[in-house]
């Protein structure tokens, strides 16, 4: 009995020596930390906004040495060559309207198109006076139903996007197609694609050779006035 309640005590007084030695490591454990440099801790720190400060600035030491090139603030960007962001609203609704006429096709349709604007669009010396009498002359159709196809062709490629003018409100022009504001001769091969969606193959030939566009060009402005749709020969 007696040898029974000693086990017993040696147990509980191990447990408690276990217990009581966890807590004494975990004190000593908490104090040196509580104890440890300022600047050791801060370390970490440091390095985290060093990194952001990088990462935002490039003001790495050795950045510019490394990155060559491409880390050159005034670095030319390339000039656009289409323009494929989103169109004002109003460029957006003359050029819907230019499309109702399309899908009617009925180039008489295009009279409202017109008369939207304030001074009537350009559409050539010989067309200025009744272009949808011109268009209907000059189609092989007799219709105009041929200029309608050179409309929903022309508006299915991106345009072109040209600053000009000082009014600040419409100084942007969108010109359709894009292709008319690029030298024929250095067409990459996708815009040479593009250029035979439009042209037949010898007219395409022989704007490359002529380097200069010989199509129909569109061009409304960032307010929505239509400009001008004519052909240049």
């Amino acid at each position: 009995m007696g040898y029974g309640q000693r086990v017993l005590s040696l147990a509980t007084d191990g447990k408690r020596r276990a217990r009581g030695s966890k807590c004494a490591e975990r004190k000593r454990t908490l104090t040196m930390r509580a104890r440890r440099p300022m600047g050791t801790v801060g370390l970490g720190t440091v390095l985290l906004v060093t990194a952001v400060v990088f990462l935002v600035y490039g003001d790495w030491p050795g950045f510019q040495a490394v990155a060559g090139d491409k880390a050159t603030p005034d670095r030319v960007q390339p000039q656009e060559r289409a323009y494929h962001g989103a169109l004002p609203q109003s460029v957006i609704d003359m050029r819907e309207q230019i499309l109702a006429a399309v899908h009617a096709g009925d180039v008489a349709e295009l009279k409202g198109a017109i008369e939207w604007n304030e001074i009537k669009p350009d559409f050539g010396p010989a067309a200025n006076d009744d272009p949808i009498g011109y268009w209907k002359r000059i189609s092989t159709d007799g219709e105009g139903r041929e200029v309608l196809a050179v409309l929903a062709n022309v508006l299915a490629l991106p345009p072109a996007r040209l600053a000009i003018g000082n009014d600040p409100e419409n100084t942007t022009v969108y010109v359709w197609p894009y292709l008319a504001e690029l030298p024929p001769g250095s067409l990459m091969p996708g815009e040479e694609v593009d250029l035979y969606r439009l042209l037949p193959a010898e007219a395409a030939k022989a704007a490359k050779t002529a380097k200069k566009w010989p199509w129909w060009r569109l061009a409304i402005g960032a307010d929505g006035t239509w400009h001008t749709f004519r052909k240049y020969d």
